[in-house]
């Protein structure tokens, strides 16, 4: 029987208490040095090991921790550092972050803004995109990997290194403004610099070295793809002393696999949760004496394997395999995208739901299970009956299925899916009902969540302050900040949402069928994490949950509107983590008809706009463009779902941001929305070419500054923005916002950005009267 290795090919960075997090922020706050910051970094790296070979895993994945971003790690260690930075303490640390954040330094006259963020795949993780220019050159400046390979080594552990390959870095990079080249064309000179540094890997020791290509799950070009991998790994195979692991994930390789599988590589990794449909091609073609890594547990959820039926799946790769060939049992993808650990929610959760759950450290013991049961079963014999009972139990829990709300949403006709009146119409009334100016402004719905927002959210969980104190703190905060608003001369205004940590987890704890954990954080961006909610069941409103604010909000401005602020049904399940018992399409049909008597009910108590924010909508597209038509088909449907129920003076917004418009732009249009707020600034306008391609007749704010990077933005760098936008958009149909919402930001930058935008608007109203 083939010889089964237990391995994993990624662990989450945070730590278990978000200890990474508070290094960096620390960092950038000035309040940790950076030997502090490198030496706390080190501690959190040989934890993750311990815990990891704590289960009995055959090897460690190093080289998958990042301040930032492992995108942004790669780009950086092959020297793919855009002019911009190279001033900034020799391209060093600073010049890293600047890179992840952007940089506003009066003081040594920097003022660089960050690379473009985009969503890594359909995850909610973001990563910052390489810049590559048509003179680019290659260097090998970082040795990260290299220095955590010797970390892991000299404590004992056996230790993999995990690169981000060059044609996935490549590929998942752009041309630099005013470059016109490919960046898949710079090839030839990217490859060497990565010989160097896999030649410094086999001298450091290394046996196996595991090469992410993530776009292996994507439909490639064969005719460039192929020719491409084969001159990569067909150098790479020239270094002696060194295995090659090619990894992908998150979908089947589909028809890439018949020329990956004759690459000169050592192994090759396969997602067996997303892309099982491989398995058996994979078996056929993947020659016999090539490694076969089976992606057996998956990264991406939280729900505990069914470990009998993984089991069979590894059986069924190792009698394959025959006598010699060699198997390993992994997790699907980087644990990454899956909370720390389980053991925090003891006493948080009941023992029922805590059965049914698995986090990153849960899944390892899951993998080393596998492992071990192909060999030895009667010595994991009671874990696997354990597991089973689990697995066993959310099948037949009553908690999970409510019959009225699914015999709800069967019983709709298409007419819950359609406005009253066309937008032509639409619009018509709305411009009676809320006389707005012309190029009208408003942000896009938080406000910063300060130091004392958060202390007294604390001190009300704690009991330190009453639901009446803290209610009259929210009261407070909420009327100062619509009174700035009100002042500075913002049209459409907003509470700020200081009653929410998160425009997901607020919802979810307002509906039946969702359940909340007490540390399952997991990274969105550089420090920023998130807490999904857990789906279990079917979602159903018990009732309002954001009338009583809103109608407050709006009593604080007479003369204007203030938005109701809502989360859309797309994005609350892409953002959670969801049953897998259950079409997902089903799932969100159920949040669509919350979210639609929320909106009801908004539109009775007096709010004249609403937003039902739909983030995430790009994002939850299939990698395969064979599978498009079907999602965005009931994406669509739910987003209309939600927000059909309201008279046509009603003003319906959403917001969408950090992504590739241009495939999903038919189905914007078809969301039927009266107003879009649209992320712009990040991604050196590419929405105009989207508008320029498909055109939109809906009203739209394509977002004119990115939030995410703290800096200001002038009146003349938001001016020519505007400018632009106006050759693509009639004057009529065009606001001007920010890119997203301001939650993350400081007071003092937030309103002197908020004030340049008006001050722009203010400007082109008077040019356009002209």
């Amino acid at each position: 029987m083939s010889s089964v290795k237990s391995t994993i090919l990624g662990f989450p960075r945070m730590g278990s208490d978000r200890q990474l997090k508070k290094l960096v922020e620390g960092f950038w706050a000035g309040k940790v040095t950076d030997a502090e910051l490198v030496e706390g970094s080190k501690k959190l790296r040989a934890e993750h090991w311990a815990l990891q070979t704590s289960y009995g895993l055959s090897e460690v994945p190093v080289g998958d921790f990042s301040y930032y971003d492992q995108v942004l790690d790669a780009s950086f260690a092959v020297g793919v550092i855009p002019e911009r930075y190279q001033q900034l303490a020799s391209a060093g640390t600073q010049a890293y972050f600047a890179m992840a954040r952007g940089l506003q330094d009066k003081s040594i006259g920097v003022d660089v803004p960050s690379l473009e963020m985009k969503k890594w795949f359909d995850t909610n993780y973001h990563y910052m995109v390489p810049e590559i220019s048509d003179n680019q050159e290659f260097a090998l400046h970082s040795t990260k990997v290299i220095d955590e390979f010797n970390e892991a080594k000299a404590l004992g552990y056996t230790a993999r290194p995990v690169v981000l390959g060059p044609v996935s870095l490549l590929t998942l990079g752009k041309a630099a403004k005013g470059s016109s080249s490919k960046p898949i064309s710079h090839l030839a000179k990217l490859i060497p610099v990565y010989a160097e540094l896999f030649a410094k890997l086999a001298a450091a020791g290394a046996e196996w070295v595991q090469v992410d290509e993530p776009i292996l799950s994507l439909d490639l070009d064969a005719a460039v793809y192929e020719p491409a991998f084969a001159q990569a790994y067909g150098e790479f195979a020239k270094i002696g002393r060194l295995k090659f692991l090619l990894t992908s994930y998150f979908d089947r390789l589909g028809s890439n696999l018949s020329w990956a599988a004759t690459l000169p590589v050592h192994g090759i990794h396969l997602d067996l949760v997303r892309g099982v449909a491989d398995l058996d091609a994979a078996l056929e073609k993947i020659p016999a004496d090539k490694v076969i890594s089976a992606g057996l547990i998956n990264g991406r959820n939280i729900w505990k394997a069914n470990l009998e039926k993984q089991l069979a799946l590894l059986q069924k790769v190792v009698a394959a395999r025959k006598s010699a060939a060699p198997v390993w049992v992994s997790s699907s993808c980087s644990l990454l995208h899956s909370p720390h650990s389980l053991k925090p929610e003891a006493g948080h959760l009941d023992e029922e739901m805590l059965g049914w759950l698995s986090f990153a450290e849960e899944k390892i013991e899951e993998v080393a299970i596998l492992a071990v049961a192909v060999a030895d079963r009667a010595s994991v014999d009671a874990k696997l009956k354990r597991n089973a009972e689990k697995v066993a139990s959310r099948q037949t829990s009553e908690r999970i299925t409510r019959p009225a709300v699914q015999k709800r949403l069967a019983s709709l006709d298409r007419t819950f899916y359609e406005r009253k009146a066309p937008f032509a119409e639409r619009q018509k009334q709305q411009r009676t009902a809320l006389d707005l100016p012309l190029f009208p402004t408003t942000t896009i719905g938080s406000f910063p969540q300060t130091a004392e927002v958060r202390r007294a959210r604390a001190q009300f969980r704690k009991g330190a302050l009453s639901a009446a104190e803290y209610k009259q703190f929210l009261d407070d905060e909420t009327r100062k900040c619509i009174e700035w608003q009100d002042k500075v001369g913002l049209d459409v205004l907003v509470h700020g949402e200081f009653e929410r940590t998160d425009m997901v987890e607020f919802f979810g704890e307002h509906l039946e069928g969702f359940v909340f954990t007490k540390k399952g954080w997991v990274q969105s961006y550089g420090s920023r994490c998130v807490k999904p909610p857990v789906i279990f069941g079917d979602v159903s409103r018990p009732q309002a949950m954001t009338v009583d604010v809103a109608r407050f909000s709006q009593s604080c401005s007479k003369a204007k509107p203030v938005k109701g602020m809502l989360t859309g049904p797309v994005t609350i399940l892409q953002w959670s983590f969801v049953r897998d018992d259950q079409p997902r399409s089903q799932t969100a049909g159920q949040i669509a008809l919350a979210i639609r008597d929320e909106v009801v009910d908004l539109e009775a108590a007096g709010i004249k706009v609403i937003q039902v924010d739909e983030p995430a909508i790009r994002e939850g597209l299939p990698l395969r463009k064979a599978d498009y038509d079907a999602y965005l088909a009931w994406s669509v449907d739910v987003f209309r779902l939600a927000t059909t129920g309201v008279r046509n003076e009603t003003q319906v917004h959403t917001h969408f941001c950090y992504s590739d418009f241009n495939e999903i732009f038919t189905a914007i249009k078809s969301l039927d929305a009266d107003v879009i707020t649209i992320e712009n600034s990040k991604s050196d306008l590419k929405l105009l070419g989207a508008l320029e391609t498909h055109g939109y007749t809906a009203e739209i704010g394509p977002g004119l500054y990115d939030i995410h990077s703290p800096r200001v933005p002038s009146v003349e760098e938001m001016a020519a923005r505007f400018a632009a936008l106006q050759k693509y958009i009639p004057a009529e149909n065009l606001w001007a916002n920010p890119d997203c919402g301001l939650k993350t930001r400081g007071w003092p930058e937030v309103e002197e950005s908020l004030q340049n935008l008006v001050a722009v608007a203010v400007a082109a109203r008077k040019s356009h009267s002209a």
